[in-house]
């Protein structure tokens, strides 16, 4: 059964809403891809300040998760149960990817299936009259044309002859479909089908939004960059912080391939560390 004829109002305001929501899906891309540059820039920025002290750093801790480890098997074949928590691995960076690639709106159909109720008599007369007016034509012959035609379109409109003006619209190059109507079914399915297309990628950009600014790479670029414009340099500090733990690690690591298995001193290093890595 065939649906009822969408008019041309409806038809009007279904655009309209579909465009409102393309300019607000722009909005939320734009807000997403901005957002995503910021943390990548900063991310780059964090790495080549902190990266290198780091990967140093786990090395470090690598090391002496070596050494610690030969101790406690020389200690465990004297009887002395001193078992090695595993060294937390360095944190990988998590990824930041970008919006997937939005799906095309499928293109507006052409074939009739249903006629749009055709425009009233008087919106033909209007629409001829804003074609045909005389007032709106330069002097010459031109004018003196539009004042034959517009004769006519008074004539047509005064003895309710809706054929006649629209052969004279259709004559001047008026669409068809805004003189006598056009496809109404097909229209109204497309515009839901891109209604529906653009509100899920709507949601998909506002998934991914709150993704970026749930991650933590996030809240720390926030928290730098507020304590940056307080004046502080909250990376030179994280810099400044990194070093001493380098330094105390070598001093760690020096003392840990220095140890007797045999001596008081193995446990209690080994004890020393599994509390500091249990402690963090």
């Amino acid at each position: 059964m065939a649906s009822m004829a969408i008019t041309r109002h409806e038809l009007t305001r279904r655009r309209e809403q579909l465009q409102d929501l393309q300019r607000y899906l722009v909005v939320l891309e734009a807000d997403h891809d901005g957002a995503r540059a910021k943390l990548l820039g900063f991310r780059q920025r964090y790495l080549e300040a902190l990266g290198p002290l780091m990967r140093e750093l786990d090395e470090l801790e690598a090391q002496l998760h070596q050494a610690t480890a030969l101790l406690s098997e020389a200690l465990k074949r004297q009887g002395v149960d001193a078992p090695v928590t595993n060294t937390p691995g360095a944190k990988a960076w998590p990824d930041i990817p970008a919006l997937p690639e939005a799906t095309p709106l499928p293109p507006e159909p052409t074939g009739p299936t249903m006629d749009l109720p055709p425009p009233s008599l008087k919106t033909l007369y209007r629409r001829a009259a804003m074609r045909f007016h005389p007032d709106l034509a330069p002097s010459g012959p031109e004018r003196e044309v539009c004042e034959q035609r517009m004769m006519i379109v008074n004539e047509a409109y005064a003895n309710s002859d809706r054929a006649r003006l629209e052969s004279l619209l259709l004559a001047a190059g008026e669409a068809p479909e805004k003189v006598i109507g056009g496809p109404a079914d097909a229209v109204r399915a497309w515009l839901g089908l891109c209604e529906h297309m653009v509100q899920g990628r709507i949601r998909i950009v506002q998934a991914q939004t709150a993704l970026l600014h749930n991650l933590q790479m996030h809240q720390l670029r926030v928290a730098i960059e507020r304590a940056e414009a307080g004046g502080m340099k909250p990376l030179d500090i994280m810099a400044a912080r990194l070093r001493a733990q380098i330094t105390e690690r070598r001093q760690e690591l020096y003392i840990g391939e220095r140890l007797q298995p045999d001596s008081d001193l193995a446990a209690s290093f080994i004890r020393q560390r599994q509390a500091r890595i249990g402690g963090r």
